[in-house]
C-alpha cells in the first residue's frame, strides 16, 4: 500500500513510463515507501499526495457499504479490509507478562487499521511513507472525523465524512511519517505487528522483515502480514523479490515461500487466509484484490 500507502521511486531514479505504472500499482494497494535514500521529488510524484488518491484511501478506510459499492451487487464480503486486519491481529495477539502491551501499523494508510488496534492494546503507533495520509490520520486523531471530497467520474466530485468509530480511545492512537525499511531505532518493542499489503511494495523486503525481530523479541508476540504478492521491477531490483521468480533448479519460488525462509528461523506459523480488499476508484471503476494474510507468532 504504496509509501501501499508515498513514493514509487526506484532505487535510484525512475523514467517516466516507469512512474505511471507505479502510479497504477500505487493505487491498488496501501503501502508507499520506495527508497528512503532518494530524497528529492521526481517529476509526476506528486500524484501521490493528491487530494485524489487521498479521498481514495478514505473511503477505503471509513467509507459505507453504499459509499463503495451502490449497487445491489457486487463483492460485499471483500469490504473493511482494514478493519479485518486488525481483527486479525487482535484474535491471536493476548496481553501477557513479558509481551509489550504496544502495537505497530507499518504501512498505516489513513490510520484504520490503527485506531482498531487500539481495541485490544494500550499503545498503537501508525506509521507511514505518505505525509498526506499521516496528516489525515492524525486529523482523525484530534478531530474524530474530517470531510474529502470522493470522485465520481473525471473533475466531479461529492462530499464525504470519515469517521473514526465512538468507542475507539482515540488517545492510545499516535501517527509519524517513516520508510518501513528505515525505521528510527527508537520505536521500542512491540506485541503485535501489522503490515498490511506491504513486503511487495518495499526496495528492500528483507532487512524489513530482519528489522521485526529487533521490534517483536519477546516469544509470543503477533506478526501479521498481508500481501497480494505482486513484484515489481519499479519497487525493487529482482534480487531484492521474496518470490515471484524461477529458481536457479527451475523451480517458482512463491511470495509465501520467501516469507517462510526468512521468517521460519524466528517465527511460528500459526495461521494463514486469503482476505479479499475492494479499493473505490470511481462510481463505476474499482479493483477487487485478494492479499494472502499470515499470522506469526514469536518463538
Amino acid at each position: 500500500m504504496a509509501q501501499i500507502f508515498g513514493i514509487d521511486h526506484k532505487y535510484v531514479a525512475v523514467s517516466t513510463a516507469a512512474l505511471s505504472i507505479g502510479v497504477a500499482a500505487y493505487s491498488m494497494y496501501k503501502y508507499r515507501s520506495m527508497v528512503a535514500a532518494v530524497k528529492n521529488v521526481v517529476p509526476g510524484s506528486e500524484v501521490y499526495e493528491s487530494e485524489k488518491l487521498l479521498g481514495e484511501y478514505l473511503v477505503f478506510h471509513f467509507g459505507s457499504p453504499e459509499q463503495l459499492i451502490p449497487y445491489p451487487f457486487g463483492p460485499k464480503d471483500a469490504l473493511d479490509f482494514p478493519k479485518r486486519c486488525a481483527e486479525l491481529c487482535l484474535k491471536h495477539y493476548k496481553p501477557q507478562e513479558g509481551l509489550p502491551d504496544r502495537a505497530l501499523d507499518i504501512g498505516c494508510a489513513v490510520g484504520r487499521s490503527s485506531f482498531d488496534l487500539s481495541r485490544g492494546v494500550k499503545e498503537v503507533i501508525g506509521i507511514d511513507y505518505s505525509q498526506s495520509f499521516i496528516d489525515a490520520a492524525n486529523t482523525l486523531k484530534q478531530n474524530g472525523e474530517m470531510s474529502y471530497q470522493l470522485v465520481q467520474e473525471g473533475d466531479v466530485f461529492t462530499q464525504a465524512v470519515a469517521k473514526v468509530e465512538k468507542d475507539v480511545d482515540r488517545s492510545r492512537v499516535s501517527f509519524e511519517q517513516g520508510d518501513a525499511c528505515d525505521l528510527r531505532s527508537s520505536l521500542g518493542q512491540f506485541g503485535v505487528i501489522l503490515a498490511a499489503n506491504l513486503v511487495c511494495r518495499l526496495h528492500h523486503p528483507k532487512e524489513f522483515l530482519k528489522r521485526l525481530t529487533s521490534l517483536l523479541p519477546n516469544r509470543g508476540g503477533i506478526l501479521v502480514i498481508t500481501a497480494p504478492y505482486t513484484w515489481l521491477r519499479d519497487f525493487a531490483n529482482k534480487n531484492e523479490w521474496l518470490g515471484g521468480y524461477v529458481g536457479a533448479d527451475g523451480q517458482a519460488v512463491t511470495g509465501f515461500q520467501g516469507l517462510q525462509k526468512e521468517l521460519g528461523p524466528y517465527f511460528d506459523l500459526v495461521e494463514e487466509v486469503n482476505m479479499p480488499f475492494f479499493i473505490r476508484e470511481t462510481a463505476r471503476k474499482n479493483q477487487w484484490t485478494v492479499a494472502h494474510a499470515t499470522v506469526w507468532r514469536r518463538k
